[in-house]
């Protein structure tokens, strides 16, 4: 897709984004850049601008409602819920690190945005999603246990015990981003200003480098395919015992309720990963490339969008808990 707002326009902006620093030789550095967004088309902004408000408003209810309902009653003070509100705040981050720029955008001319900013957003975005990955092994394992060892549950998935996988989860998720936002300032960007994208997507910042990515991307590759790899295979280690014990259950009601929650778990993770895969793990290609955007906007804005309403529509308890808040 190429950036095309007039040649004389373009050219302008061009020049008008560009903050020159010294550096080595004649080279001059980007150190702010343009987000083109989703498209140019003139025609398309206002709507898309209105559709995706809709979404961010709904999202943000939706997230950030479930939260509320979770701390609001005392029914829900579980571990199970515990982790669900977890990922909730998780989902509003991921949401709110893309959807407000790009908002901004539909309806400026102005589409600049620092370096720094930049780095700041793929950030607060990769971070959580990273959390994320870990948050759905946490809820995975809280599914074993409570299904496959019922009579353990209490004593394994004690509160401190979920709090403390809980904060091993946004440890590691908010760390492990550090390592390739460090890597980032050994690039620099003196090719283009133009980031062909609607929010700073990491591999796009690649494209416009003028150092090597390299080492970036090799970091990158191998991280993605062991984190995304090895909570995976756990998650799925974990439904398979589940399923299996869901099986052998000779009550009705019982296997009914078990899976309703497990699969919504489910639909949840495969929606997650897969797009994470297709995005960080597979090989890259001029189709898969012309791809990357319906991808990105799947799982930066859909996903958290789904999320709550997969957990909650199916779930009694939280609509249970959500009939006495309103009652009340």
């Amino acid at each position: 897709m190429k950036y095309s707002c007039g040649h004389e326009n373009s050219q302008q902006l061009h020049q008008f984004v560009i903050s020159f620093s010294e550096s080595d030789g004649n080279k001059t550095q980007v150190t702010e850049f343009v987000l083109t967004g989703l498209t140019n088309l003139p025609g398309l902004q206002v709507p898309l601008f209105l559709m995706f408000l809709v979404i961010y408003f709904t999202t943000m209810l939706g997230n950030l409602g479930l939260i509320f309902l979770i701390w609001k009653d005392s029914h829900l003070h579980t571990p199970m819920y515990l982790l669900l509100g977890s990922l909730a705040f998780a989902d509003a981050c991921s949401s709110s690190s893309v959807t407000p720029r790009m908002l901004m955008n539909f309806l400026s001319n102005n589409h600049m945005i620092s370096l720094v900013e930049c780095i700041t957003q793929f950030y607060i975005f990769a971070s959580s999603a990273n959390t994320e990955c870990f948050l759905l092994v946490v809820m995975a394992y809280d599914r074993y246990v409570a299904i496959c060892k019922p009579l353990l549950y209490p004593v394994v998935m004690s509160n401190i015990f979920c709090i403390q996988l809980l904060s091993v989860s946004y440890i590691i998720g908010f760390l492990h981003p550090m390592m390739h936002v460090s890597l980032l300032f050994r690039l620099t960007f003196c090719k283009s200003n133009v980031i062909h994208y609607f929010y700073c997507e990491i591999l796009q910042l690649f494209k416009i480098s003028c150092t090597d990515p390299k080492v970036n991307m090799l970091l990158i590759f191998i991280f993605s395919v062991f984190i995304q790899s090895i909570t995976f295979m756990t998650i799925i280690i974990s439904y398979s015992y589940v399923l299996l014990t869901i099986l052998k259950k000779k009550s009705e009601k019982g296997r009914s309720k078990a899976f309703s929650t497990c699969s919504a778990h489910l639909l949840s993770v495969s929606l997650f990963y897969g797009t994470l895969f297709f995005m960080y793990v597979r090989p890259g290609s001029g189709l898969a490339e012309n791809q990357d955007k319906i991808y990105s906007v799947f799982y930066t804005i859909i996903i958290p969008l789904l999320n709550p309403f997969i957990y909650s529509l199916r779930n009694k308890e939280v609509i249970g808990a959500l009939r006495r808040i309103i009652n009340t």
